[in-house]
């Protein structure tokens, strides 16, 4: 096992593209690192430089104590699990995991000792004489996975590995992967496009854009605690909901002035938040996660200042929750950030726009099952002020402890 390291790393391609961007990062011996982010972010080059399948232009990236910029792939000690799966057809699944190791002329007895490991660990024991045209997308994604286990190498590289399965069984297969990694100790750096699966799977996350590293965290960290708008809206399924709002200050309390709407910030919020004194009576960005919105009827004890009304366009019933999308007279975020995952959602003119009029925000809560909230009716939500996320519109960063306009 290695560290991987990172120091001031950057790719550039000959028409001056800057694909990866001055990164610094070090993957510790034995973690489970994932790298996230949009489409084009640079997260899949980060990975093929360490891989040695891309040129390093500038910086420094280290394999345990080796310097391997310019080390060949074949030396550096690493396996590499491919969204393709990229067995070969006419081999069994036995042949396929041994390949690698016949290659290298391994001993005949230890590389039969090695394979059946790596199929008992993968449950493919019953598989081993099967071409892969006769399994399952799982089962041909276990073989790959063989085939890197039985190298032993210092690290794995998986990039997106599970992105060619069913949703069911990617859900299945990250576990899995996640459990094994764990079981196994060898560091890897995962490559995902999917938030959920970098959450659910890394000890750390890296979440990148534009080929630059924007936090690198633990997953709770990321969510609680985002230290910027793109973060903030990247991290969160549903996506974080972000308004224009301004901070209005009376007696040493603050409000957040939401369109025509305000809700109170309590306490708990300002002594999280203690740079948000500095935007009284100015404008700021509030982040609202759908989890930290709930139907007031199903909270007959909260606040009236804690309440947002709208009116429901969609009610999503999902059998533990309702998905109610409403609308609000405010104005959504514009921003180069969030105009940038509208677009890596699939939404090139912004945020969802159900029944939404002008002057009008579109917002996502996700409420109790025994919500009865209907489309077209009217909507209190209640929300959880001490979860709420603020960030200043002009540099993006998230308004916590620090001065003004800097980052946490």
């Amino acid at each position: 096992m290695a560290q991987v390291a990172f120091e001031r790393v950057s790719k550039i391609y000959p028409d001056g593209t800057r694909a990866v961007n001055d990164v610094n990062l070090e993957i510790h011996d034995g973690e489970f690192m994932v790298l996230v982010g949009p489409s084009g972010c640079g997260k899949t080059t980060a990975l093929r430089m360490v891989a040695g399948l891309e040129e390093i232009s500038e910086g420094v990236l280290r394999i345990g104590d080796r310097v391997v910029n310019h080390v060949p792939s074949r030396d550096r000690d690493i396996a590499m699990v491919f969204q393709s799966y990229a067995l070969y057809p006419h081999l069994s699944v036995y042949e396929n995991i041994a390949f690698g190791l016949r290659l290298k002329k391994m001993d005949k007895q230890e590389i039969d000792n090695r394979v059946q490991r790596a199929a008992q660990l993968l449950g493919l024991e019953d598989l081993l004489k099967r071409k892969p045209r006769a399994l399952s997308g799982g089962q041909r994604q276990r073989v790959a996975m063989g085939r890197a286990i039985v190298r032993e190498p210092s690290a794995f590289l998986m990039d997106e590995p599970l992105s060619n399965l069913d949703a069911k069984l990617r859900v299945q297969m990250r576990a899995e992967i996640a459990k094994l990694q764990s079981d196994l100790g060898v560091t890897t750096v995962y490559v995902t496009h999917d938030q959920v699966e970098a959450m659910t799977m890394g000890d750390r996350v890296a979440v990148m854009r534009k080929g630059e590293l924007q936090q690198v965290d633990d997953p709770q960290t990321l969510y609680d605690r985002p230290v910027n708008l793109f973060v903030g809206g990247f991290i969160g399924s549903p996506a974080m909901n972000m308004l224009d709002a301004t901070v209005q200050g009376s007696n040493g309390d603050l409000k957040a002035k939401i369109g025509e709407q305000t809700i109170a910030l309590g306490q708990e919020t300002l002594e999280n938040r203690p740079a948000l004194r500095s935007y009284v009576g100015q404008k700021v960005i509030i982040g609202i996660r759908p989890e930290d919105l709930e139907d007031a009827a199903l909270e007959p004890g909260a606040p009236k200042d804690r309440i947002l009304t709208g009116r429901l366009e969609l009610r999503e019933a999902l059998g533990s929750e309702i998905m109610a999308h409403f609308a609000i007279r405010a104005a959504h975020a514009e921003t180069d950030e969030m105009k940038e995952l509208a677009q890596d959602a699939g939404a090139p003119e912004g945020p969802p726009q159900i029944g939404i009029h002008d002057n009008e925000a579109a917002v996502v809560g996700r409420f109790g099952a025994r919500s009865r909230v209907q489309a077209g009716g009217e909507v209190n939500a209640v929300v959880d002020t001490r979860a709420l996320h603020f960030f200043d519109p002009n540099t993006g960063n998230g308004i916590y402890d620090s001065p003004k306009g800097a980052t946490t």
